[in-house]
């Protein structure tokens, strides 16, 4: 009985899946390739030199393809009735308009795609009136100046809304009250600001994108209603400084991009409520000062990214109280590697997870990675910094113009007498760290050597005044 009743479902598999076949073919438009597939009845019409759209679809359609045709227009019921379709993708065309009700007839569309249409410009606010069960709608690269207020409000099941690469200089009013959206991609496109209102009632959102715009300000509270927003992209833009409460709310956000801007500090308020941030982006700014506890509450942070700055310090107290075990990159910075940053190269031993620290500075170091450096202790164990390299100690002070003409011109007859002449193994640094030294202790003690003879003549104090004043004479 059990193997009967299976091989009556086999036959009717067939049989359905046979029909389906039949039904999705029978009227599929020319130039068109339709199947059936494990999604229903899908219709490819890509890349077929349409320049209006067909009159017929299957009825049974789930998926219709019009990528990189020619269409310009999309008239009222454009798709007539088509009950079972879901996905509808009209990317890369040349539409200009679309009346009001284009979509009318197509009550369980999930999915619309209309993005790279330069010449559509402008939206009619029913444009999309009909689409109550939408999920997915693509307006990327479409050159919209703006979204008409109501557009977007009569898509209530809206989740996702890619509207990059258009020319908006704000954030679209229609964004405002979308309770359910998701995920709200606007990058590279004009947007100045993120206003106090830009975003409010948008308590599901838990994407945003904002990158590569022109933002040059974010308001206090401009995300105090987007408590469920676990990535927020504000890379690439103007940002030169942030309020206090720019980032309000934000307890739950997991990922924070604010790199390529132009700030120059980093506040401690700004990550107050972010117990939950994993990777944080502050690269490619002009930081020069980070304040103490500004990643304190970051305690579950993968990532810190401080690369390309104006860092030559990061305190230990920025971390504290509670110092995360994440990656922490700080590359491209002109770091003064003295003991304030002892602490961080103690770290880079012990953990691993810092690397590329160069040192610009003291002299003694200029060139080295904080690993190489090593750090001296005084008589009662406190650090010590490397020492600059000085050619100048001696010099109590800046000197008049013929002293500093004579001690040069001097410099230039000793270096001549003795550089031909001194063996170079007695010059050779032999030393494995880095060498402080100064000027007279590059030169020998003993005396200089003639060329020709054995004689070996002392530089005495009173054959350095000789030559002087005989200089000076001159």
């Amino acid at each position: 009985m059990k193997g009967h009743r299976m091989l009556v479902l086999l036959l009717h598999a067939v049989v359905f899946g046979a029909w389906a076949e039949e039904a999705c073919t029978r009227t599929c438009p020319t130039a068109c390739a339709c199947s059936s597939t494990e999604r229903g009845c899908s219709v490819r019409c890509d890349r077929a030199g349409l320049l209006r759209v067909p009159a017929e679809f299957p009825c049974e359609a789930a998926s219709i393809d019009l990528d990189r045709n020619g269409l310009r227009f999309l008239g009222e019921r454009a798709f007539g009735t088509l009950p079972s379709l879901r996905r509808l993708s009209l990317r890369h065309n040349n539409l200009s308009f679309i009346t009001p009700g284009a979509f009318k007839g197509l009550p369980r569309l999930a999915e619309l795609r209309l993005a790279h249409n330069g010449e559509l410009r402008y939206l009619h606010a029913r444009t999309f009136a009909a689409l109550g069960r939408l999920r997915r709608l693509d307006l990327a690269s479409c050159r919209l100046f703006t979204v008409p207020e109501r557009l977007l409000a009569e898509l209530p099941a809206l989740r996702e809304l890619a509207a990059f690469d258009n020319l908006f200089r704000r954030v679209p009013g229609a964004l405002r009250g979308l309770a359910n959206l998701t995920h709200a991609h606007l990058e590279h496109s004009r947007i100045e600001a993120v206003a106090s209102s830009s975003l409010l009632g948008m308590r599901r959102l838990r994407s945003l994108s904002l990158q590569a715009n022109r933002v040059r300000a974010v308001h206090a509270g401009a995300f105090r209603d987007c408590g469920a927003l676990e990535h927020l992209l504000l890379n690439d833009n103007l940002l030169a400084e942030l309020p206090a409460e720019a980032f309000l709310g934000l307890r739950r956000l997991r990922t924070l991009n604010l790199g390529g801007n132009a700030l120059g500090l980093v506040a401690r308020a700004w990550f107050a409520d972010m117990a939950e941030l994993e990777l944080l982006y502050l690269d490619r700014n002009s930081i020069a000062f980070v304040e103490e506890g500004a990643f304190q509450n970051l305690s579950g942070l993968l990532a810190l990214h401080l690369n390309g700055n104006q860092l030559t310090v990061l305190a230990w107290a920025a971390f504290q109280p509670g110092f995360f075990l994440g990656r922490l990159f700080l590359f491209r910075n002109p770091w003064r590697c003295d003991c304030r940053l002892e602490w961080l190269r103690d770290w880079m031993e012990s953990s691993g997870r810092v690397a590329d620290v160069p040192c610009a500075a003291p002299g003694s170091v200029a060139g080295l990675d904080l690993s190489q450096v090593a750090f001296g202790r005084s008589s009662d164990g406190l650090c010590v910094d490397p020492e600059e390299l000085n050619f100048t100690a001696s010099s109590p002070g800046p000197s008049p113009e013929p002293a500093a003409t004579t001690v040069s011109r001097f410099s230039s007859l000793l270096s001549k007498l003795l550089a031909p002449r001194v063996p170079v193994e007695e010059v050779a640094n032999t030393t494995e760290g880095p060498l402080n030294t100064s000027l007279s202790d590059s030169l020998p003690s003993s005396g200089v050597v003639v060329s020709g003879h054995n004689t070996r003549f002392l530089l005495g104090s009173g054959f350095l005044l000789s030559v002087v004043f005989v200089l000076s004479m001159d």
